[in-house]
């Protein structure tokens, strides 16, 4: 099967693997969307690697012995292969799963992990049903697009009576507009690339530039001086943290999902903030929240996936990321056809 592979700095190709085959509870996804997350970030830097991508929507083709789904099944792949039996994964936190299987070495296999190629390989617990309603382009928004976003909003109880700021607007950042958005709440942002604050505007966001002299105030005049009760950091931008704790509300919430950060905040008792470190969402307890968020965004989902592109051009795909010109970039590993 044809599969993504940097092959060096800038350098980004197609090469063919073998196509992994179901064992177990193992099963085959045929990926026919692979949103694109992070991985052009190695491509600048030239990290040699055959396994690019951890999001992916698709079908069923071989479900080995599963007995929760079947072949034909139309499915968004979670990310990473928890082991579905530990504390963490009962909870339905299996982003947080320390055991991770090892499910090339358990089948026998050589590859089948990655998303940006033609099929993957995944335990059949960490695949979400797709509803016949919902087109699997937009359903492939529950993985990094909406999943953050969508658990800090839940872990917040983003509603209609919250103003929430987002600090960030690129594709994590966008997904987060897009739950605050359809949620009710009133959506604040903070972006310096023009071209993507002007997406966030079209999302429905009022945006600041966190650079402004004044952007402090500016938030808090538009809070009518109360400050924000929610706030996603998106941007893994070390300042920001503090930046958004320094406009919130007493009693409000701040989630971070951007990775590396070494935060600092100021004093948060005083406040009573409510911090939260947030990597992906629950979807054995919230699938139908986030298929419900789905359906209702889904001419927001249209304007926040900028590009498309077919996997061989996955070399112009990641320059499009570099340029920084763009909202959520997907592939068609099969193609574009009826997704």
């Amino acid at each position: 099967m044809r599969a993504a592979a940097i092959t060096g700095p800038g350098a980004v190709e197609i090469v063919d693997r073998p196509q992994p085959h179901g064992l177990d509870d193992l099963v085959v996804v045929q990926i026919l969307v692979a949103p694109m997350c992070t991985e052009f970030k190695s491509r600048q830097s030239g990290d040699v690697s055959d396994s690019l991508g951890h999001e992916a929507a698709g079908v069923v083709v071989d479900a080995g012995s599963s007995t929760r789904v079947e072949v034909g099944d139309r499915v968004v792949v979670m990310p990473g292969n928890a082991c579905g039996t530990c504390r963490y994964c009962i909870a339905g936190e299996h982003i947080h799963c320390p055991f991770q299987r090892d499910v090339l070495t358990e089948s026998a296999q050589t590859y089948g992990t990655a998303t940006y190629a033609e099929y993957v390989l995944k335990p059949d617990w960490l695949l979400v049903p797709v509803p016949d309603d919902v087109s699997l382009i937009h359903a492939s928004a529950a993985c990094c697009l909406l999943g953050p976003s969508f658990n800090a909003s839940q872990r917040m109880n983003v509603s209609a009576s919250d103003t929430l700021l987002v600090a960030g607007c690129g594709p994590v950042g966008l997904g987060a507009i897009i739950n605050g958005v359809t949620r009710n709440a009133d959506v604040l942002a903070l972006e310096v690339n023009p071209w993507r604050a002007e997406l966030a505007r079209t999302l429905g966001a009022t945006v600041f530039d966190p650079t402004a002299d004044g952007v402090v105030e500016q938030i808090l005049d538009a809070t009518g001086g109360w400050g924000v009760t929610a706030s996603i950091e998106t941007s893994g931008v070390c300042s920001n943290p503090a930046l958004l704790a320094s406009v919130s509300a007493r009693r409000a919430g701040l989630s971070v999902v951007a990775w590396g950060l070494d935060i600092a905040l100021p004093p948060i008792v005083p406040l009573g903030l409510d911090i939260h470190g947030v990597w992906h969402w629950k979807h054995q307890t919230d699938g139908w929240r986030m298929i419900e968020t789905i359906r209702k965004s889904t001419d927001l989902l249209d304007t926040a996936i900028t590009h498309s592109f077919p996997l061989d051009q996955v070399s112009d795909a990641m320059d499009v990321q570099d340029s920084g010109r763009c909202g959520k970039v997907v592939l068609f590993p099969q193609g574009v056809s009826d997704l």
